[in-house]
């Protein structure tokens, strides 16, 4: 009985094997004939009917460009592109850190590293963080998702960091889920209350950021739910618009009287500004010196959104690299780099993109992209491969109420972990047993261009 039965199963197998091989087979040989006529077509047919005239438009216009073609003569209406431009700016890409190691030594794995950092240092109730990388300001309503936020929220806390409310809104829970909430006050008129104002451990007046600078907002009536008609204070059928200038503030004086205002509700909180760089970037921050802000969050054109213009993401605004050396040099020109602490974003993605500008003078960075990615994680397989990513985080996207805000926080946590534990390693490889030792003295750059904006001497000069 037991040789029949592995008789049985020895033809079952040798019939699957077989089954596999024709399959395998056939379809080699379908293949080649596919790819036989298809390779004739192009190699015969003329060009007003080859199939390759699309690769060649598509060499010469670019995919993203034809793509977005179409989606303008679909809808004749503003194309909204995702996360962010393509274009390549000079970067950090082309600087490098040294090493020490006989000249200085590095540090010994037993050795601290310090990697804390103090945002608003001339508050009486400063931003303490563990580390120098903050959750930027990502909206719910228009972006994320109710939990995709708390996740942000709790992700950072375990970090040991702050977390930015961006221009939706004070969500309920955030507060108990941001040991540090920045209340970004918003261009609306809504999370302003002094009650609300008052739960802050730190403002931030938003006027506006690298991906679309200050440009008014809409958010559809049909893309609203019932909570976010809530938060909005809006009824069914109306619209959100998020204009273009903050309430009160029509001239540059008009600061001044806002940042006294907001002063006197909150109790000794720093209260910072979000700006676009721009060619007037210099005029910006001497009204920010002129109001006393305690900091300045400068966004460079790589900077992202859920949606923005594709001209305003690749037509305006100044690369992160220029933006930031532009800042320092005019806050060091006036003896202003203690007087207020510059916050830096726009595609700072690793730990060495953060490591340089923080050698370059910012006291920190903003993250946004890195932060969806890594608290999304291996959860965006519940939407991949039919639906982008991002249906998991967007506040409408098909998966959002799939997302599990309780992973996602523990990602963003082992993400920033990771971050830091890098960071150690590098700092401790060039002997420095804190951040706050960084100096663009600590850099080379290996492009021309790049140490003309950074000031940063050229690798193949010797120290």
């Amino acid at each position: 009985m037991r040789k029949k039965q592995q008789k049985k199963l020895l033809s079952g197998i040798l019939l699957a094997i077989g089954g596999i091989v024709g399959v395998k087979l056939g379809a080699r040989f379908a293949f080649k004939r596919f790819f036989r006529k298809t390779a004739k077509l192009i190699m015969t047919d003329e060009y007003h009917e080859n199939l390759w005239e699309f690769v060649t438009a598509a060499s010469r216009v670019g995919l993203q460009k034809i793509v977005e073609m179409n989606l303008r003569a679909e809808s004749g209406e503003v194309v909204k592109r995702p996360l962010g431009s393509p274009k390549k700016y000079p970067s950090v890409d082309n600087l490098l850190f040294s090493f020490a190691q006989i000249a200085t030594m590095p540090l010994q794995e037993k050795e601290q590293v310090d990697t804390s950092v103090i945002i608003g240092r001339k508050a009486r109730k400063p931003l303490v963080l563990d580390i120098p990388i903050l959750i930027g300001g990502m909206g719910y309503g228009f972006s994320l998702s109710e939990q995709f936020r708390l996740a942000l929220a709790k992700g950072a806390t375990l970090a040991g960091t702050a977390f930015n409310t961006g221009q939706g809104g004070v969500l309920p829970g955030e507060r108990r889920a941001a040991k540090q909430l920045i209340l970004q006050y918003n261009r609306g008129d809504w999370s302003k209350e002094p009650h609300i104002l008052r739960q802050a451990d730190a403002l931030e007046l938003h006027f506006g950021q690298g991906a679309v600078g200050g440009s008014f907002g809409i958010l559809p009536a049909q893309k609203m739910t019932r909570n976010m008609r809530k938060m909005f204070r809006r009824q069914k059928g109306e619209r959100v618009v998020y204009p273009a200038r903050i309430p009160g503030i029509e001239r540059p004086e008009d600061l001044l009287k806002k940042v006294k205002e907001l002063r006197s509700i909150t109790d000794s909180i720093p209260i910072g500004a979000k700006i676009a760089a721009g060619d007037m970037l210099e005029k910006d921050l001497a009204w920010c010196l002129e109001a006393g802000l305690d900091y300045v969050a400068v966004s460079g054109a790589e900077g992202a959104v859920k949606g923005a213009p594709p001209t305003l993401l690749d037509d305006h605004g100044l690369p992160t690299l220029i933006a930031l050396s532009r800042a320092v040099k005019y806050l060091e020109k006036l003896g202003a780099k203690k007087e207020i602490d510059l916050i830096i974003d726009g595609k700072l993605i690793t730990p060495g993109d953060i490591l340089k500008v923080l050698a370059l003078g910012a006291n920190a960075v903003y993250i946004g992209t890195a932060a969806l990615f890594a608290t999304a994680h291996t959860q965006v397989l519940k939407a991949m491969p039919f639906e982008p990513h991002t249906a998991l985080s967007w506040n409408i996207g098909k998966y959002s109420r799939r997302f599990n805000s309780k992973k996602g926080a523990g990602n963003l946590h082992l993400f920033l972990k990771s971050c830091t534990l890098e960071m150690r390693m590098s700092l401790s490889s060039m002997g420095k047993a804190s951040i706050k030792e960084l100096s663009k003295a600590d850099l080379v750059a290996v492009d021309p261009f790049v140490a003309d904006i950074t000031g940063v001497k050229l690798a193949h000069i010797p120290g």
